[in-house]
């Protein structure tokens, strides 16, 4: 799938919560180097290979692959601790040989305690006004890289005011320090001279970028294409592919507009069977009908060449399943996703209604041995949104990924 000398990007087409890891793992065993390119373990990826079920925050979704080397780019904010405990915690689910696969970058930023605490504290702050963050320091560490006063990976040092951080942090840096590379000329070399298959994992999802999401209630880093680029140094003509992964209905964890949720039946039933919960925080994900203007507006900024559509057998047990296709505002159709948070908050959605297959497809794995009403429903997502669906997902296994024609 990912040509050699070339790079694929995976990349979230709502509000985060696809199953990208999924893809990543399926298009990781295909490649030769896996990336994540921005974000924090502030994302949350989800994997389940052979019965086992592996979480993944700062790691690469492609570490699994033990073929291919893992790469944590520039773009990305580290807390080191959180990253060692992740590793130990998937070692003892069978993770083996990541020591000689793992590559941190020497430009990525660290995220401290004080980041953390920072960052509960602001939402304290903001009472009702408050963003919804996974309160992972995320934003207070980009905060500090934009005003160039972070630390970075190969800091001389990782001093802190106090003693204990001092010394938690030296034994933290002894540990790192053997992963640590440049990873601009790492990836130059293996596109250029080595001629490497190179994955780029995307974390958050487009509407939940700093720039193009619906702000303030977002990220902080560029999680669309352009953060590919930047987060690891590898210039736009080497990305040949992108895919965008697609939710077969839609869900948000936290605040902000949410035009397609349903709290109803619908919403309770949809968070209850596909077991909404944030992977980061373990927070109960808002829940509603697949909402195509937002992923038109996703493929407008990121150009992709196809969609995965996950979680199709979370449907099973509907009757009628509806698509948001269009929004009105004060009674007049919008001819574009709207900038402005207080429009979206105020949109009407104009649905299509389709019959459901009332039949468990979990076990499927042909496409063409779906249910005609569950093959319709994948083939209007490819009409409306003009991209072609590439795979299509029935449960959380490697192999209940099914690849089309």
């Amino acid at each position: 799938m990912t040509s050699a000398g070339s790079a694929t990007v995976v990349l979230g087409a709502q509000w985060g919560d696809e199953g990208k890891g999924k893809l990543v793992d399926i298009l990781a065993l295909h490649s030769d180097v896996v990336c994540r390119c921005q974000g924090g373990n502030n994302a949350g990826h989800t994997i389940v290979v052979d019965g086992v079920m592996y979480d993944f925050h700062l790691l690469p979704s492609g570490i699994i692959n033990v073929d291919a080397t893992s790469v944590i780019g520039n773009g990305v904010v580290i807390h080191l601790p959180g990253m060692f405990e992740e590793i130990e915690k998937n070692v003892l689910k069978g993770l083996v040989g990541w020591e000689q696969r793992l590559i941190v970058s020497d430009r990525a930023h660290l995220v401290f305690d004080f980041h953390q605490t920072i960052d509960g504290l602001q939402e304290l702050e903001k009472g009702r006004g408050s963003l919804g963050t996974t309160k992972k320091g995320i934003g207070p560490c980009y905060t500090s890289k934009a005003s160039r006063t972070a630390l970075k990976s190969d800091g001389p040092s990782f001093k802190v005011d106090v003693d204990a951080e001092i010394e938690r942090y030296r034994s933290l840096a002894e540990r790192v320090r053997p992963l640590v590379k440049d990873t601009v000329y790492y990836l130059h070399d293996a596109l250029v001279n080595k001629n490497k298959r190179v994955l780029i994992e995307g974390a958050n999802a487009a509407l939940l970028d700093l720039d193009f999401g619906t702000y303030p209630y977002v990220t902080s880093s560029n999680c669309t294409v352009g953060g590919a680029c930047t987060g690891l140094g590898v210039p736009p003509r080497a990305i040949k592919q992108v895919f965008g992964v697609v939710k077969a209905y839609t869900t948000r964890v936290g605040d902000g507009a949410f035009p397609t949720e349903q709290l109803n039946v619908v919403g309770e039933t949809l968070q209850q069977v596909g077991r909404e919960y944030g992977v980061t925080t373990g927070r109960k994900r808002r829940c509603g009908w697949l909402d195509l203007v937002v992923v038109k507006y996703a493929h407008m900024i990121n150009a992709f060449d196809g969609i995965a559509l996950t979680k199709l057998d979370i449907l099973d047990s509907f009757e009628t399943i509806k698509i948001g296709v269009a929004y009105k505002h004060k009674g007049a159709l919008l001819d574009a996703f709207p900038g402005n948070l207080a429009v979206l908050g105020e949109v009407e959605v104009e649905y299509i209604e389709m019959p459901g297959w009332k039949c468990d497809i979990s076990g499927v794995r042909q496409f063409s041995a779906l249910p005609v009403n569950a093959q319709n429903y994948v083939r209007k997502i490819e009409e409306l949104s003009g991209v072609k669906v590439r795979w299509v997902g029935v449960g959380q296994a490697r192999d209940a990924m099914i690849e089309l024609a």
